[in-house]
């Protein structure tokens, strides 16, 4: 508890008093956010604003990790690692987009199937090494298992053998990790918006976590009488201590990223974001309550998705295509309608707290009735 406290804290500090100094490099470096000229009209005053910014809380929620278990001697885990390797991996391909904009002016940095191809390579290592590599236990730190609140035993990926089985473990976790990234990604068009949404995701995290540690299978002071339904995930405390950390890097980085915006995450931030997202839920073997936890992000996608599918359909049908939504994502089509930026902010950070709490609310639900 006590590392999970430094460590969030020294993320905190470290994003909320560092962020100016990084924003004035970056404008040095002429790392300024391009704003595309078919978009709502109020953001061209954007056009500049310092991006790259998750490169601040990436930096910190790792540097804050190392610090809260160097002050007590707590040994890290490999799932904490893991982790915090998804997000670094991902950022990584986001700052290549993100470098592309700003070298090349326009909004398009990597190619979309480019993008994927790294969320891919990234998502497979990931895979590969929580499936195949046993840790201090003796068992991998994922299962082979789709998960809900907790392992679901008919739903297990190995039932035609073991090379099939992580083949289908891979290509899940893909899907799990492109889904994620691609989902903050998109909800990042406001100031703001994508990072308080994440400190509720993420925070969400930290809850599941640690109750997770309470009733650990390898805890000694586990009660005998709910034994049955102890949770078997791989050092659950040090998830706890890793979604802190970047929770708390998140809320130091809103405190200047918040309307008007002093500095963007950028894609290295969102895609960064949303391979910790993934990570998280893989490692907890929450997979798919990721839907409610990360509830925004899968709205947000499923708008540009809907939009997308519509006009071809429409274009197919009647010749010319035809709209859901004024724009697209979500939240460009509340601004049309003449919603100021911080009331769809706000009005959107309140949705994703909701999902985040009905998911927590889910998993304890399933705990109290198994």
């Amino acid at each position: 508890m006590i590392a999970l406290l430094i460590g969030a804290g020294f993320s905190l500090l470290f994003t909320l008093f560092l962020t100016p100094l990084f924003a004035r490099a970056f404008r040095r470096f002429g790392w300024g956010k391009f704003i595309r000229d078919d978009g709502p009209q109020t953001h061209h005053a954007k056009r500049g604003t310092p991006t790259m910014g998750g490169l601040i809380f990436i930096v910190g929620s790792t540097i804050g990790y190392f610090a809260g278990h160097l002050a007590i001697g707590y040994p890290v885990s490999r799932g904490g690692i893991l982790v915090l390797a998804m997000m670094i991996g991902l950022g990584l391909v986001g700052f290549v987009d993100d470098f592309l904009q700003t070298r090349k002016q326009q909004s398009l940095g990597l190619g979309g199937w480019s993008k994927i191809l790294g969320q891919v390579i990234v998502g497979t290592i990931f895979a590969l090494i929580v499936i195949l590599l046993p840790d201090a236990y003796g068992t991998p730190p994922a299962s082979g298992s789709i998960s809900v609140v907790r392992d679901v035993s008919w739903l297990n990926l190995f039932f035609l053998g073991p090379v099939i089985g992580v083949i289908l473990f891979v290509i899940w976790t893909n899907v799990i990790t492109v889904a994620a990234s691609n989902g903050v990604n998109v909800t990042d068009g406001l100031d703001g918006l994508a990072s308080g949404a994440s400190i509720f995701a993420f925070a969400g995290y930290i809850l599941l976590s640690f109750w997770q540690s309470n009733q650990w299978c390898e805890n000694p002071a586990i009660d005998p009488n709910v034994v049955d339904k102890c949770y078997p995930v791989a050092q659950p405390i040090d998830l706890a201590i890793v979604a802190a950390c970047i929770t708390g890097g998140l809320i130091g980085f809103l405190w200047w990223n918040t309307t008007p915006a002093q500095i963007f995450m950028g894609d290295t931030g969102s895609l960064g974001l949303g391979g910790g997202l993934a990570a998280l839920a893989i490692l907890t073997r929450t997979e798919l309550l990721l839907v409610f936890i990360g509830g925004l992000f899968f709205i947000t996608t499923g708008s540009v998705i809907l939009q997308r599918v519509w006009f071809k359909l429409t274009k197919w049908r009647y010749g010319q295509g035809r709209r859901i939504f004024l724009m697209s994502p979500l939240h460009h089509h509340f601004e049309l309608k003449g919603w100021a930026e911080i009331t769809v902010v706000v009005r959107f950070w309140l949705i994703a707290a909701l999902f985040v709490a009905f998911g927590v609310g889910l998993f304890y639900l399933e705990w109290t009735l198994s």
